[in-house]
């Protein structure tokens, strides 16, 4: 996202699941709102001589993703094979990753996202066990080439058909018909890395995972603009603002905005739902300066 745009992606991408380790404590339940962060980020005109701004983010962001829990986990020192790491994971919750997208691109390198992720991650309420998704088990979209490490290779590659959606409703807007407040679409199937993979990546080093432990499967973003999973994505870092169904336009998040996250699993026979991911943004909280001068 925030690479040379001649640079497709970054070389490490294509030989192991890239992630970054976060925090449990700002993990929310759908429905609590959300208030805009403040950190650093660039200057207007992009200078660095002229040193960053600390303030609210003026590119607040979701993403839309698939949160795996882990049942089982493993003891410290002793990795999950890709083969056995399906049966480590007790279910499934969607999850929005909220972003703060210039907090983001100042802090990102050299060592990831820190302040512009840390704020707040919504799960739904309701986990869907793994053995209920079993139905719903199919091959990757995505063939993956070249080669994974021999750690990373699979006698079966599976992962699942998840249909998933975003909708973005704007502040006094009354309630709309869901489908016309979609703004994204997209299935977990379309992720290059599967989970069995992420986990047997995560835990490669010797580390532990836990009962209850939560893995964010990364933004499922499709091959189509209408299946990307983030603002940034879909308007294409905020150069080309979307129109919503009420005639607003967005490059980023607005005060008042809320973003809901829908999934669903789905055959001739039966429907699975995930429920809801939601949550609404709020002006940012004051930062009360140092009692002295």
């Amino acid at each position: 996202m925030f690479t040379d745009k001649s640079q497709r992606i970054l070389p490490n991408w294509d030989y192991m699941p890239v992630a970054y380790h976060s925090r449990a404590s700002s993990v929310v339940v759908s429905g609590t709102d959300i208030h805009r962060p403040n950190g650093q980020y660039a200057n207007e005109d992009g200078s660095v001589d002229s040193g960053p701004v600390f303030g609210p983010t003026k590119k607040l962001d979701f993403e839309m993703e698939i949160g795996a829990l882990i049942g089982t986990g493993n003891a410290l020192s002793q990795p999950i094979s890709v083969d056995s790491a399906d049966s480590h994971v007790f279910g499934f919750v969607l999850l929005n990753d909220w972003s703060a997208r210039d907090l983001q691109s100042w802090e990102w390198n050299p060592l990831g996202p820190f302040l512009s992720k840390s704020f707040a991650t919504t799960i739904s309420p309701w986990v869907v066990t793994a053995a209920a998704l079993e139905p719903f088990l199919c091959d990757p979209i995505c063939l993956q080439d070249p080669q994974p490490l021999p750690y990373l290779r699979s006698k079966s590659i599976k992962t699942y058909d998840i249909n998933l959606t975003t909708s973005l409703q704007t502040e006094g807007q009354t309630e709309v018909h869901y489908s016309s407040s979609v703004i994204s679409q997209s299935n977990y199937k379309v992720m290059y890395w599967t989970l069995a993979q992420q986990i047997a990546h995560h835990t490669s080093n010797g580390c532990n995972l836990l009962p209850g432990d939560l893995i964010g499967s990364g933004t499922v973003s499709g091959p189509t603009h209408y299946s990307s999973g983030s603002l940034s994505e879909l308007s294409e870092r905020g150069t080309k603002p979307i129109t919503l169904v009420d005639g607003q336009r967005r490059a980023f998040l607005h005060d008042g905005d809320e973003v809901i996250i829908r999934g669903w699993c789905e055959d001739k026979s039966v429907r699975i739902g995930f429920g809801e991911c939601r949550g609404r943004v709020l002006h940012h909280r004051q930062h009360s300066p140092p009692p002295f001068p």
